[in-house]
């Protein structure tokens, strides 16, 4: 099966990024190392880490001994904002490159905007140099709001090529989405299940589900690729696993994307970026 990919915007040429990923959010070193080479195996192509994650060296040597072609798994680290500066943003891409273990990165994101300590513009004009020396393929952010993502263009003259959300059927950031759209963003999903909370029962997901015989999770990933995100679910268990990878084979009707538009309830699972301070 073929992942499809969405282009994200960079000076020598559009990067396409496989819309269907993996993600190791809350996931041990020695346990995302045995995960991410199952999801490699099972036929992912899309790996996204962090440093706050804590498990940079077993993803990275997951891919390096996949038996892949580097260049056929697009990898994704963040930079935490107690990293952010001139020399703090590229010291910390380093270290993560270390723990990798790889030569070039696929995407590099600023991880939360933490707009109380104002330091992710010099943060985003490093991402900037870096992706200039050849060593990133891409740029972006994770959990920026609309006014971040004007600042950033309106003082450093380009928008992000990717913006890492918070997304699901009870947090469908529709205003947010309208803007990526607008400004050739692309819009990418964490906790595309909203970790399990309530989505995965809700009776509406599961109308959905049982009408294409799929599994509840396999109908909101669907549902995210339907509407043009990136999405990266996490599991650890083998069978979940190549589950959420078959997500792809499911195509939703019209009426499938209407039931599930009438879900949204601003549910987040995680903290406000706009208020989040760490």
């Amino acid at each position: 099966m073929t992942i499809p990919t969405i282009d994200l915007a960079a000076p020598g040429g559009a990067v396409p990024i496989p819309a269907l990923g993996f993600g190791v959010w809350q996931v041990a070193d020695d346990e995302a190392e045995r995960a991410v080479a199952e999801a490699l195996r099972v036929g992912y192509r899309h790996v996204d880490t962090a440093k706050l994650y804590h498990n940079e060296v077993g993803t990275g040597r997951a891919v390096r001994d996949s038996g892949l072609a580097r260049e056929d798994v697009f990898v994704t680290t963040k930079v935490w904002p107690t990293d952010f500066g001139a020399e703090a943003t590229p010291a910390a891409f380093e270290a993560s490159m270390d723990r990798l273990g790889l030569d070039v990165l696929d995407l590099l994101l600023l991880h939360w905007p933490w707009p109380h300590e104002d330091r992710y513009l010099e943060a985003y004009a490093a991402l900037l140099a870096l992706r200039a020396t050849g060593r990133v393929r891409a740029v972006g952010v994770s959990n920026f709001a609309i006014p971040h993502l004007e600042r950033v263009h309106a003082e450093l003259g380009e928008y992000p090529a990717i913006n890492q959300i918070e997304l699901h059927p009870y947090l469908q950031q529709r205003e947010l989405r309208a803007f990526h759209r607008e400004h050739g963003i692309v819009t990418e999903a964490w906790s595309p299940l909203a970790s399990g909370q309530r989505v995965l029962t809700d009776p509406v997901v599961a109308q959905v589900a049982a009408k294409h015989s799929a599994t509840p999770a396999q109908a909101i990933l669907a549902w995210h690729l339907a509407i043009g995100n990136v999405v990266i679910p996490k599991s650890v268990t083998p069978s979940r696993i190549a589950e959420n990878f078959r997500a792809a084979e499911l195509t939703l009707d019209s009426a499938d994307i209407e039931a599930f538009e009438a879900l949204d309830q601003g549910f987040r699972t995680g903290p406000d970026p706009e208020a989040f301070e760490g």
